[in-house]
């Protein structure tokens, strides 16, 4: 604990250095994740800061402040005087008073070996008309954590649950705390009732009546035999507030199709008195490992109706209405392709898409059973209307960042798992929520930021030297490292995509060298049906790639 507050401090001695404010144009921020993305409350822009990286032998933590400009599509760095000090898991929330603050809680950071953990308990404001951060300095608030939730809520920060990691256990949290944005104190609130269990990483809303909303989240404990314990929430809890700063807890029984249980989702407020969940991980247990389904699906929670259902993309314009003018004349041929294409029960998709060094990415989504036919109502129909005729979408992911502004839902970045390899994201998608019609893709991610550095004995000996540059960043070692393999895999031609050819014919003309391609990687070992399946990803990934 003692060293990290000295790599702290060291870090904040050479943020004191900064004296003046730059604002800077450049490419989009290195890949990260648990960072805080938030829409501006005057300007079309969204703020990005903070978050962390791990590279499979250091991790790296930022305070980087970004402004992403919606209209141009562009970056910007903003380089700040006397910044909070690096972090992650931390919560931000914007609130509108002065021409707009940007208010930052907690969080974590980590030492570079990703073994030792400092929590915050500090709370900043960035005052986004004068690009000024002021640390509030107030007694009475909570410890120190990571994983909690803040919203803004009638003129009031509102912080629920967390955690705290130690060398010798994990503390889950489900206290709530008020900041006032009037006096700049804090009070410990204590809601009668029962509230949810201690956890980090739920789902925290405000109703338009200024009630809370907490579901989901993610906790672990250490038994006896130090075996862990695992829990992913799925249960629903309101926070009623009262006259005489009275709250209450109650439990809520949400209708409709509710998420597959996951940690690690992001969470938003939608139009329409809707919150929003994206994405996520589901961890299941193999023997002696873990393997994680990752998600990348929308689920929308209405806080009027109390309700849950899942965001589909309803296609094209012109398809919808097809449909529509054809729906009696063609019921019967829709039901029979909407029994191919959805059979009844949940349905596994899994894709597989190979790295550039030979690593296999297997990424799994389940998809809901159709509900039976019957009539609907409006909303009903809204929600489970069109085919998916998919084109583009995010690929599955945990721990991404998600904002809201005019209606239209940006996710950036985020991780996803493939055995021991994380891989760490920088793509930035966009969807009309209004609308649900499809993803638009805003900055792809770049195959160069997929570093992965395996652990070794001599690795460990440099740690002590290499802490500081570390923490700072590492994206020159990213591309450095490499150039050196992107060149060597140059020699080899694959089948070339020839103009207007499909997907399939594409794969029909070429799926004899993918399969011999596929195999050579793979091993004389591997069963035909996986060699198979791997040619198939690696066609798909190429002709994606090339069109």
């Amino acid at each position: 604990q003692e060293d990290l507050e000295a790599l702290i401090a060291e870090f904040q001695s050479l943020d004191a250095k900064k004296t003046q404010v730059i604002e800077t144009s450049c490419p989009p921020p290195s890949p990260r994740l648990n960072s805080s993305l938030s829409a501006h409350p005057e300007k079309d822009e969204l703020i990005l800061f903070g978050g962390e990286y791990f590279n499979g032998q250091k991790t790296y933590l930022y305070n980087e402040l970004y402004v992403y400009n919606i209209r141009k599509n562009s970056w910007s760095k903003l380089e700040i005087p006397n910044p909070p000090p690096r972090r992650c898991a931390h919560q931000a929330v914007v609130v509108p008073t002065a021409g707009g603050q940007l208010w930052v809680f907690g969080g974590e950071f980590a030492s570079p070996n990703g073994e030792q953990f400092y929590h915050y308990k500090d709370l900043w404001v960035l005052h986004l008309a004068t690009k000024t951060w002021e640390q509030i300095k107030a007694s009475g608030g909570p410890s120190g954590r990571s994983g909690h939730r803040m919203v803004a809520c009638k003129r009031q920060l509102i912080i629920f649950g967390g955690f705290h990691e130690s060398a010798r256990d994990y503390i889950y949290y489900n206290d709530v705390y008020a900041f006032s944005l009037d006096s700049f104190t804090w009070s410990k609130l204590a809601p009668s009732g029962i509230g949810p269990a201690p956890r980090s990483g739920c789902q925290m809303a405000v109703s338009p009546e200024g009630s809370i909303i907490i579901y989901g989240g993610y906790s672990k404990q250490v038994g006896e035999t130090f075996a862990v314990s695992q829990f992913s929430f799925a249960d629903a809890h309101i926070c009623f507030y009262l006259l005489a700063d009275k709250w209450i807890w109650s439990r809520l029984n949400p209708s409709g199709v509710k998420p597959t249980p996951r940690s690690g989702f992001s969470v938003a407020i939608g139009p329409n008195n809707r919150s929003l969940l994206f994405g996520g991980v589901h961890d299941e247990e193999e023997e002696e490992s873990i393997e994680g389904d990752f998600f990348n699906d929308i689920y929308f929670y209405d806080m009027g109706k109390n309700r849950w259902f899942p965001g589909r993309l309803k296609g094209p314009k012109l398809e919808k209405r097809k449909r529509r003018r054809g729906r009696q004349a063609e019921a019967e041929d829709a039901r029979e392709e909407m029994e191919k294409q959805h059979p009844q029960g949940p349905m596994e998709i899994v894709k597989e898409v190979v790295a550039e060094d030979g690593t296999v990415m297997t990424i799994k989504q389940v998809i809901s059973a159709p509900a039976e036919e019957k009539e609907k109502s409006e909303s009903e129909e809204e929600e489970e209307d069109g085919a998916l005729d998919q084109q583009v979408e995010p690929c599955p992911r945990s721990n991404a960042m998600l904002a809201v502004k005019h209606g239209i839902l940006y996710v950036y970045g985020g991780m996803f798992e493939v055995g021991d390899r994380q891989f760490t994201l920088s793509d930035l998608y966009s969807i009309d929520l209004h609308k649900m019609e499809e993803w638009k893709v805003l900055a792809e991610m770049d195959p160069k930021a997929q570093e992965w550095l395996e652990e070794s004995e001599s690795d460990e000996e440099d740690d002590d030297d290499d802490d500081l540059e570390g923490a700072e960043g590492g994206e020159e070692e990213e591309e450095s490292s490499e150039e050196g393999s992107e060149d060597e895999e140059g020699e080899e031609q694959h089948p070339s995509v020839q103009p207007d050819e499909k997907p399939a014919d594409y794969l029909s003309r070429t799926e004899q060298y993918w399969i011999k391609l596929a195999r050579s990687n793979m091993g004389p070992d591997a069963k035909e049906k996986k060699v198979v399946k791997v040619a198939h990803a690696m066609a798909k990934t190429f002709y994606e790639g090339s069109v």
